[in-house]
């Protein structure tokens, strides 16, 4: 007969495998936390760039001259580092346009590159008044 001391003896502690398995279930556990935390910094830091370029481009077209100022053919600079350039031309062909028409469309182009190398292109249409036409 075995006396109650032996039978505590065996069953103190972990054994070997138990201590490699919670090992292993641990080290997968952090490493797909970490991999989450990384896709995580890569689309803030991707965000933030977008955001920067909006703001570039939101600022440009600020800046943009009157419409009666802003004349067909393009316009460059820079802008804290940021490259950009505007392009202004008509928006349809101005023969095939009413001719009698106060307001003619043109279609202004502006384009914003980073320091980075990312870009960003937003259309838009400003009216334009004949000349002539002023009234």
């Amino acid at each position: 007969m075995r006396r109650p001391t032996d039978l505590k003896s065996h069953s103190r502690g972990f054994t070997l495998i138990e201590v490699l398995v919670t090992i292993v279930i641990l080290a997968a556990s952090l490493a797909a936390i970490g991999s989450l935390a990384a896709s995580n910094v890569r689309a803030t830091r991707a965000i933030d760039q977008r955001l920067a370029l909006i703001e570039t481009a939101r600022s440009i077209l600020t800046g943009l001259p009157d419409r009666d100022q802003l004349l067909a053919g393009g316009l460059s600079g820079d802008l804290a580092d940021y490259r950009w350039r505007i392009d202004v031309r008509p928006f349809t062909d101005q023969d095939a346009g009413l001719p009698t028409a106060p307001w003619v469309p043109e279609r202004v182009v502006i384009n914003v590159r980073s320091p980075a190398g990312q870009s960003i292109q937003i259309d838009t249409i400003r009216l334009h008044r004949m000349e002539g036409n002023r009234r």
